[in-house]
């Protein structure tokens, strides 16, 4: 990939903050932007106050963790993710190991994902911490905040969807005993984009359950001659909106990354969802240029350069 002028940048959902700096330190130091990526979500993995991702993350109906993640690189569309993976702390490290060490393949989930990270010497850990795990016991009855988003106020369809998550948890034995996807897209010297995602899913999701964000084109899209781009929140309406792939035909017919971002936004809204709720995107172009939407007011996404000393909030446009 020939030299670009244009400096690094990383930018990332809420709660990336956590691993941003890592990132950074990565990319002013000419070094990748799929190292800058894995280095700060494996960073965002460890937060043990985040119950959204990696160890701590909120468990399924059954009160078990199950992890999904992704990685794709802009400059050959390459892309790796797992899906429902259990037992192991850094689901995006394992996506990255599938980019590179399985490449006939790009998408392994439930118990192929953990032998496939078994075979290549990750080591397995119990994800459900006891904050988790009280979490998961008391958090089921009705709130005034979304169940599948950064605080934010909660809609019908989180209610309806607390409701049938505890007819679910019901449904099956109990385990003895602030959240939300995470996005990182990092942009290097060399011009090489990647966007990288990791989640711990919906809470209380029936067993099995993947998510957006190890789906191409859905939760995580990168082409470094348009952009890259990354959703969090209701997953569901993001696969049927096809959202990140959305927002990159967006920037290459010209829009820029926040209009694209809110393009995608409004077309997801016109799709019937009981269980509607807060959905988020950001955006990087191939030049630098960053943008984010949401549908609340509030919400903000995270910008490192290499004159920065901590990440930067920047507000979301708002649908």
């Amino acid at each position: 990939m020939s030299p670009r002028s244009a400096s690094p940048v990383v930018i990332g959902s809420e709660r990336s903050e956590v691993g941003l700096p890592a990132a950074m330190a990565i990319l002013a130091d000419g070094g990748s932007a799929l190292d800058a990526v894995e280095e700060s979500l494996r960073r965002c993995e460890d937060n043990l106050a985040d119950h959204y991702v990696g160890t701590g993350g909120l468990p399924n109906a059954r009160g078990v963790v199950e992890l999904d993640a992704s990685v794709m690189v802009g400059s050959t569309r390459r892309f790796a993710g797992v899906g429902a993976v259990k037992d192991f702390a850094h689901p995006i490290s394992i996506a990255r190991a599938v980019l590179e060490r399985l490449p006939q393949h790009s998408l392994l989930v439930g118990d192929g994902a953990e032998l496939f990270a078994e075979e290549n010497g990750f080591t397995r850990s119990d994800l459900l911490t006891e904050e988790s795990k009280a979490l998961w016991r008391s958090a089921l009855e009705p709130s005034p905040e979304s169940v599948e988003g950064e605080n934010t106020r909660a809609r019908a369809g989180d209610q309806h969807y607390r409701k049938t998550a505890r007819e679910l948890v019901e449904c099956f034995a109990p385990h003895p005993g602030p959240w939300g996807t995470i996005n990182i897209i990092a942009l290097d010297s060399t011009g090489e984009l990647v966007v990288g995602v990791s989640t711990s899913g919906y809470p209380w999701k029936y067993p099995g359950r993947v998510g957006d964000s190890a789906l191409p084109g859905s939760g995580n899209y990168a082409d470094a001659r348009h952009g890259g781009a990354a959703c969090t929140g209701r997953g569901e309406l993001s696969m049927r909106a096809v959202g990140a792939h959305s927002i990159v035909a967006s920037l290459r017919a010209g829009l820029g990354p926040a209009e694209a971002c809110l393009d995608m936004l409004k077309d997801a809204a016109t799709l019937p969802d009981e269980f509607r709720a807060e959905l988020r995107c950001l955006a990087l172009a191939p030049d630098g240029r960053h943008g984010a939407a949401a549908g609340m007011e509030g919400s903000v996404y995270a910008v490192m350069t290499t004159s920065s000393t901590e990440p930067e909030l920047h507000p979301r446009s708002v649908l």
